[in-house]
């Protein structure tokens, strides 16, 4: 199941005078292009006597090549250990668990060589590790490989060799060298084109030759902050920068206009192709690869709320404590019980939404809220009565100001432990916690 991914038109996205064809690698069995290179890595270690029967992988990956490599670990029997940054979805580090990798998540602040740095760390984890071989993606020829005796000649068949660009990022530099060199054989004046986020360093090392200190950036799975040793790139005739808010913006754009469910480096490859489309003056046939799967990014950057908590989708402003308000209750985005619904109804809730504290309605006016505290205190030592009303366990003082109040009353309300409930005259707006305040003051200094 691994290769043999479609190529689809994109019809409904302004291309300019070009036409915009996807390479969908999601369809590959663990969601992305990195299926190609963790079997070619795995199978090429094997021939190389690498790894014995029963031995231990270790990699350090954002995710996807972790996913592939577990897929092949699980069926060939190896014991897999994966390093992971902190920044990543948390449905990627689901999706390895269940696979039965062994997740140790690490800091996403440190440059490489520090202690704490994920391809550091992997090193020597596997350096400690008896009958254990280090992936390394990031250095292994096996990696371009896979592309350059796979994925180029897929394309080529599929475009019926007739190609004029291909868009691709760079994140362990594979995809760019197998492809570059695959493409640089069979059409020596194709186009290769660089879509990089905003903070990485490479499109000012391709421009310019020099190294710049890097940046930060929330998109996965591509993007360096050192050149990538397996990485060509020489290959690159153009290349562009792209913020994570454009790249956030193209792939919810993509999956609305044409189905397509990418992630999150999928909208950084399509924002950057859509400009080069829209900047050619002549038709061409450009070739975008669409990495892995959107599904690992529901709780990210298709989420409405993480996307207003990062100031990546903007709200109209009222210039009061209703703009803290995360989910607002008019436009039924918050979550409620009644008093006659029982406390194991709230606790699940809770857990469901992930939430701490539950506002309660009765005939359409809010009578209470419930929190942690209150259900800890309900059942503990009584842990049957779960199945009791919430009514008699739900806190009725409630803590309210006005839209108008300013900040700091709802600065004194939150450091004495409350939940501030946000009124316009009698009509009910919804909670501000103490993390919706920290998100708005993070929001302001951006």
């Amino acid at each position: 199941m691994i290769g043999g991914t479609p190529v689809v038109e994109f019809k409904n996205l302004d291309t300019g005078p070009c036409r915009l064809f996807g390479k969908l690698e999601q369809y590959n069995p663990g969601g992305s292009i990195k299926d190609r290179i963790a079997m070619t890595m795995v199978e090429g270690a094997e021939r190389e006597e690498k790894i014995k029967p029963g031995g231990t992988l270790v990699e350090a990956t954002s995710g996807n090549t972790g996913v592939g490599l577990a897929l092949v670990a699980a069926l060939k029997g190896y014991r897999m250990v994966i390093v992971i940054p902190d920044k990543m979805s948390q449905e990627k580090i689901q999706h390895l668990r269940a696979f039965g990798a062994e997740v140790i998540v690490t800091r996403s602040d440190v440059p490489p060589g520090h202690p704490e740095n994920y391809q550091t760390m992997a090193r020597r984890i596997a350096d400690e590790t008896e009958n254990a071989f280090y992936v390394y993606q990031h250095g292994n020829v096996h990696n371009p490989r896979a592309h350059e005796k796979g994925t180029g000649p897929e394309i080529w068949a599929q475009m019926d060799h007739d190609i004029d660009a291909l868009v691709l990022g760079v994140g362990t530099g594979g995809t760019l060298t197998g492809l570059g060199r695959y493409f640089r054989g069979v059409q020596p004046d194709i186009e290769v084109v660089l879509a990089d986020p905003v903070g990485s360093i490479l499109v000012d090392y391709v421009e310019t030759g020099e190294l710049i200190e890097p940046g930060a950036w929330l998109v996965e799975g591509i993007g360096e902050d050192d050149l990538p040793p397996i990485g060509d790139l020489s290959l690159i005739d153009k290349a562009y920068r792209v913020s994570d808010a454009e790249s956030f913006a193209a792939a919810r754009e993509l999956v609305r206009k044409e189905g397509v469910l990418g992630g999150s480096s999928t909208g950084t490859l399509v924002s950057a192709a859509l400009r080069y489309c829209r900047e050619q003056s002549e038709p061409k046939r450009v070739v975008v690869i669409i990495p892995d799967r959107g599904d690992k990014y529901l709780s990210k950057m298709y989420n409405d709320y993480w996307m207003l908590d990062q100031g990546f989708v903007k709200r109209e402003q009222e210039g009061n404590l209703c703009d803290l308000i995360a989910r607002r209750h008019e436009g039924h985005e918050d979550f409620t019980v009644t008093p006659d619904d029982t406390l194991l109804a709230a606790y699940g809730r809770m857990k469901l939404y992930n939430v701490s504290q539950l506002p309660v309605f009765e005939d359409g006016a809010i009578v209470g809220i419930i929190d942690e505290m209150d259900l800890l205190s309900a059942v503990f030592g009584h842990e049957r009565d779960f199945a009791k009303p919430l009514r008699d366990s739900m806190t009725t003082r409630l803590e309210t100001l006005q839209c108008s109040a300013p900040l700091g009353d709802l600065v004194a309300l939150l450091r004495d432990g409350y939940v501030a409930l946000i009124f316009q005259g009698d009509a009910y707006r919804g909670l501000v916690t103490r993390i919706d305040l920290l998100n708005y003051l993070r929001r302001r200094a951006q």
